[in-house]
């Protein structure tokens, strides 16, 4: 299938990981959705890298605990602001610019009893609809990558964190410079707008006023969770096509096995940023 994306809305729009199949599959596996608790979901709605230690690796970089204000840029579905709040006790806002996901994450929470701790905004990160000095900590994980200015992203964040407000993410990295046809297939498949460097991000944090804390390189870590998220995806695949729900488009999967091919490879990886807003 020729693909037509213009923007990540297109591309999430398509994404074989969505809130119908979730359902879906805890209904086959449970025979009812009633009753639902928030650790039914985590199987299901932690569409990262690492999974859950990999939130649990955020809140202990961004010092997140009982009553912290946070925003999780690119929040998707959810799945990381629902386990911040249920197991840190934060008060979380998701943002998310693709209104499918949105509704999705918010249906949810409700379902698990959270929607009084993690509201989702449907907003840009380039323009965050928060006031100033209001959040104690931003997070956000391989989604910054779908994000055409990154450095409006970052200023956005140091607006919205208090004094000594932490910002701790992770995103995709280039570790050399992609030939053109590559750049595009990974447009084309997964809306990656913004691929650079580890230093190109140090760069841009500090120039939005940011005091860098911690780099992390996890590329070595990646290459293996990637291998298995591919198998993941391709097993999905057929699972959502059997369900009626999203099942991807055809460059998604082709870009993913280049994605995970320059993984392994260490030409792209990915990092994890901590920085402090002074």
């Amino acid at each position: 299938m020729a693909s037509k994306i213009r923007s990540a809305i297109d591309f999430y729009d398509r994404h074989p990981i969505s809130a119908q199949i979730i359902l879906a599959k805890l209904e086959a596996t449970r025979g009812t959705l009633e009753g639902l608790q928030p650790d039914d979901l985590f199987p299901h709605d932690q569409d990262h890298y690492g999974g859950l230690a990999a939130n649990d690796a955020l809140a202990k970089a961004a010092r997140i605990g009982i009553g912290s204000k946070v925003v999780d840029l690119c929040a998707g579905l959810g799945g990381p602001a629902r386990y911040l709040a249920h197991r840190f006790g934060a008060i979380v806002t998701g943002i998310e610019l693709t209104p499918a996901r949105v509704a999705g994450a918010a249906e949810l929470s409700r379902r698990v009893g959270l929607n009084g701790q993690v509201r989702m905004i449907e907003g840009n990160v380039m323009d965050l609809p928060l006031a100033d000095a209001s959040q104690d900590a931003v997070i956000s994980q391989e989604a910054l990558l779908h994000v055409p200015d990154i450095a409006r992203a970052f200023a956005e964040a140091h607006r919205v964190l208090r004094p000594g407000g932490r910002i701790a993410f992770t995103n995709w990295v280039v570790h050399r410079p992609l030939p053109e046809g590559q750049r595009q297939l990974l447009w084309d498949g997964m809306a990656a707008a913004t691929l650079i460097g580890i230093e190109a991000h140090a760069g841009l944090l500090r120039a939005a006023g940011f005091e860098i804390e911690a780099v992390e390189d996890e590329t070595p870590a990646w290459g293996t969770i990637l291998g298995e998220r591919l198998r993941m995806y391709e097993k999905l695949r057929g699972e959502a096509e059997a369900a009626g729900t999203p099942s991807g488009h055809d460059d998604f999967y082709r870009s993913y096995v280049l994605f995970v091919d320059l993984v392994q490879r260490k030409e792209m990886g990915g990092a994890r940023f901590t920085a402090v807003k002074q």
